[in-house]
């Protein structure tokens, strides 16, 4: 009898692992469907985390995880200003004091004064948009994003993000 219930155990074991396995997102996640957000031909073939970011932001408003989004396009406009400042070697100027990188209010301002470029009209205003509905997704108990607060911003963060590619010579 011991045997037989130690058999069945084993088998409901083994089946719960093959069902867990089954259906389970692998450790690099899952390429998004569409490109409603930002398309793949703008990041494709520049660093592998700016393409898993834009994917990860195609993907959570595919699925409807817009506050997601929000918190991802954030984290990919701070990522390019990064890459920006160390593409041209002056990364310093751009880190506190504990030499940690600043805060975006403070990554955006640097850069829109920065002399070693000049950011376009259009991306300086779509910078403020972009960082205020990541900052209200990421810090607002209160606030959930929705599909039009993404949608709204979508042309503002092609060109941010194509004039960030460019400048961090990435395109």
């Amino acid at each position: 009898m011991k045997e037989n219930l130690k058999a069945a155990l084993d088998s409901c074991k083994a089946i719960q692992a093959s069902v867990n396995s089954y259906g389970t997102v692998p450790d690099e996640g899952l390429p998004a469907y569409s490109q409603q957000v930002l398309p793949r031909s703008l990041t494709r073939g520049t660093r592998g985390y700016i393409e898993k970011v834009a994917n990860q932001i195609n993907g959570s408003y595919e699925k409807g995880w817009f506050d997601c989004c929000a918190v991802m396009i954030r984290r990919l406009i701070e990522t390019l200003i990064i890459e920006c400042y160390e593409h041209h070697k002056i990364s310093s100027s751009i880190k506190g004091p504990s030499g940690d990188y600043l805060y975006l209010r403070d990554l955006i301002s640097a850069l829109v004064a920065e002399s070693s470029w000049t950011i376009s009209r259009n991306s300086k205003k779509s910078l403020g948009k972009l960082k205020d509905i990541g900052d209200k997704s990421a810090h607002s108990r209160r606030f959930n994003a929705r599909r039009w607060d993404i949608d709204k911003i979508v042309d503002d963060l092609r060109v941010v993000t194509e004039e960030l590619l460019y400048l961090a010579s990435l395109r």
